[in-house]
C-alpha cells in the first residue's frame, strides 16, 4: 500500500497541515491563522482537529507513516517541552508532545522548525542539488531559525537545542529580544524586525512613502517595504542593507565554527535576497577569516570545497516538506533523533 505522512508548521501568524507521499507530492492540505489569543490548547486542538480530516480523507487507500511537527524553539527533545518561545507568550514550560498526542490518540515526532526545514533543505533542495552531507540553515521569518545538518544527521544538541543562532546577540546594546536578550540577530533579520526597523527608519525621516503607509495603516510590512525599497526608496533599502549586515555577522560566527559547505538562508524574507545579499557577502568577505579562504569565485561555482551561500530552493514549504518527512526518516534514515 503506498504511504503519506502528515507535517504540520506551527507558525506565530499561520498554521500549517499537510499530507505528502515521501516522493513529497503534496496530497491535502489545510492552512488556518494560529490563534494565540484563544490560547496553547486551542491551538492545539485546531492542528489535531485538521489532521484528522485530513487523514480521514486519506485512509482506506494510503497508509499513514506518522506525524511530524515542527515547533519554535527552544524546545526539549525528545520529550518536546517548550521553553521560554519569544513570538508565543505563556507557552513557556508547556508539554506540546504530551498534549497533542493526548487530543490526536496517535504519536508524534517534534521537532525544531528549522531543524524540520533544514531538513527538507537537505533532502529535496539544495543540499541534494550539491550532493552534500553538511549544511546549516537560518529561516528568516516571524522570527529567525536555525538549523543544522551534520554528516546526514539533523543535530540536536545536549537536549535538543542546538541551532539558536537566531538568539546570538550581535549589538550588545542593541535591540531588546524576546528571549530576553539584546541585540539578537532576529532582531535585524526577521520579517517583524523589518517591520519594526523600517517605522524607525520613518520616524527618523528618512522615508516619506514609508511614513505615508504608517500614517494610513498603522503598520508596514516586510514585503511592503521590500517593494519601496525595489521602486527605489533610500530609507527601504538601508532596512535591507542592515539585515544583510547582520546576516553577514552572524553568517560569518558560523562559518568560523563550523565549516561547513553549504549555509542555506530561507523562510519568508528570503524573498528579498536580491535586497540583502550584497551587504550580506561583503561584511562575510570582511569579518570571516574561513569564508575569504574558501568563497567560490562567483555564483557559478559549484567547487565541493568552497564555502557556499545560497537562498533555499523550496521557499517557504521546507518547514511544512520537512515536518512531514519526519516520520519517513525516522523509519528509513539516520537523522540522530533522539531515542
Amino acid at each position: 500500500m503506498n504511504s503519506f505522512s502528515i507535517g504540520v508548521d506551527l507558525g506565530g501568524t499561520n498554521l500549517r497541515i499537510a499530507a505528502f507521499t515521501r516522493a513529497q507530492e503534496r496530497l491535502e492540505s489545510i492552512a488556518i491563522p494560529t490563534r494565540l489569543e484563544a490560547g496553547k490548547y486551542a491551538v492545539v486542538q485546531d492542528m489535531c482537529d485538521a489532521i484528522h480530516e485530513i487523514a480521514k480523507k486519506l485512509r482506506g487507500s494510503l497508509e499513514l507513516v506518522g506525524v511530524g511537527v515542527g515547533s519554535p524553539g527552544p524546545l526539549q527533545l525528545p520529550s518536546g517541552k517548550l521553553y521560554h518561545l519569544p513570538n508565543f507568550p505563556g507557552w513557556d514550560g508547556f508539554e506540546l508532545k504530551v498534549e497533542i498526542e493526548k487530543v490526536l490518540g496517535m504519536p508524534v515526532i517534534i521537532e525544531n522548525d528549522a531543524n524540520a526545514a533544514a531538513l527538507a533543505e537537505f533532502l529535496h533542495g539544495s543540499g541534494k542539488q550539491r550532493g552534500v552531507d553538511s549544511l546549516c540553515m537560518l529561516t528568516l521569518g516571524t522570527g529567525v531559525g536555525n538549523g543544522i545538518i551534520l554528516n546526514r544527521r539533523v543535530w540536536h544538541g545536549m537536549l535538543g537545542m542546538a541551532g539558536e543562532a537566531g538568539h546570538g546577540p550581535l549589538e550588545y546594546d542593541g535591540a531588546p529580544c524576546g528571549c530576553g536578550g539584546r541585540g539578537c540577530l532576529e532582531q535585524y533579520a526577521s520579517a517583524t524586525a523589518v517591520s519594526r526597523m523600517a517605522k524607525e527608519t520613518a520616524e527618523a525621516g528618512q522615508s516619506e512613502a514609508i511614513a505615508h503607509i504608517l500614517a494610513t495603516r498603522g503598520t508596514v510590512s516586510a514585503r511592503r517595504v521590500a517593494q519601496l525599497a525595489d521602486a527605489g526608496d533610500e530609507g527601504a533599502r538601508q532596512v535591507y542593507r542592515t539585515v544583510g549586515k547582520f546576516l553577514g555577522l552572524s553568517l560569518s560566527q558560523l562559518v568560523n565554527t563550523l565549516n561547513l559547505p553549504l549555509y542555506v538562508v530561507g523562510g519568508g524574507l528570503a524573498s528579498s535576497w536580491h535586497l540583502f545579499a550584497p551587504t550580506m557577502f561583503a561584511v562575510l568577505l570582511r569579518d570571516s577569516y574561513v569564508y575569504r579562504l574558501t568563497a567560490p569565485r562567483d555564483e557559478l561555482d559549484i567547487n565541493p570545497l568552497c564555502t557556499h551561500i545560497v537562498p533555499a530552493l523550496l521557499g517557504s514549504e521546507s518547514g511544512l516538506l520537512g515536518a512531514a518527512m519526519l516520520p519517513f526518516a525516522e523509519r528509513e534514515m539516520a537523522v540522530a533523533l533522539p531515542s
